[in-house]
């Protein structure tokens, strides 16, 4: 990545017509002829920058017969602007968490894998609570080639050997940030913009 998709997302936010569109869906859906009225522009501006948006992942679209209706994607984000931070902050040197919370989490993430996993490495199922879910599942990704593009079926089989349901595993990945998908291929994400489950209370 994964340079080349925060590029993608910042080249996507570098238009102030886009900037203005993404306000309005930050209030709700809404369809190309609304918008189109609302900034002041025609119809085939507003299809044109959605257009760059959605390369950029950051709208929903659904069609209703002839009406294209265009959503906030808010997950992604609110994911590449801390992973442009992340980027640009990583060799920043910081000052070292404490050892009673560095404890706290080695403990709880060791705890996570010993109580979900079998001695063998299965998941024995899938936490319901999101910390412990993703402690789960930046594990299950460790397994995973950093830069190697997955398709769908070699996704399925990877997961399918911790747990059978490996659509749920596969969609909470992508919901969480583990990875991307772009026309049914699957790549890891960087770890910066990976869900942090050390930063839920």
């Amino acid at each position: 990545m994964q340079l080349d998709k925060i590029l993608t997302y910042h080249k996507a936010m570098s238009d102030a017509t886009r900037i203005r569109m993404l306000i309005l869906l930050a209030d709700g859906e809404s369809n190309g002829q609304t918008l189109a009225e609302k900034l002041s522009v025609t119809p085939a501006t507003v299809t044109h920058h959605a257009s760059k948006l959605r390369e950029a992942n950051l709208i929903h679209e659904r069609r209703d017969k002839n009406t294209i209706y265009f959503t906030l994607n808010e997950a992604f984000i609110h994911s590449y602007s801390q992973a442009t931070a992340n980027l640009i902050f990583k060799n920043k040197k910081e000052i070292p968490a404490s050892m009673d919370i560095e404890d706290k989490h080695s403990n709880l993430q060791k705890s996570v894998l010993r109580n979900f996993f079998t001695l063998d490495g299965k998941l024995k199922h899938i936490p319901a609570q999101l910390k412990k879910k993703l402690i789960a599942l930046e594990h299950l990704v460790t397994g995973l080639e950093k830069g190697r593009s997955y398709d769908e079926k070699e996704l399925n089989l990877y997961l399918k050997n911790y747990h059978p349901d490996f659509a749920t595993l596969r969609r909470e990945l992508i919901m969480h940030q583990f990875m991307f998908r772009e026309s049914e291929v699957y790549e890891l994400n960087p770890r910066e913009m990976w869900a942090k489950w050390e930063t839920l209370s």
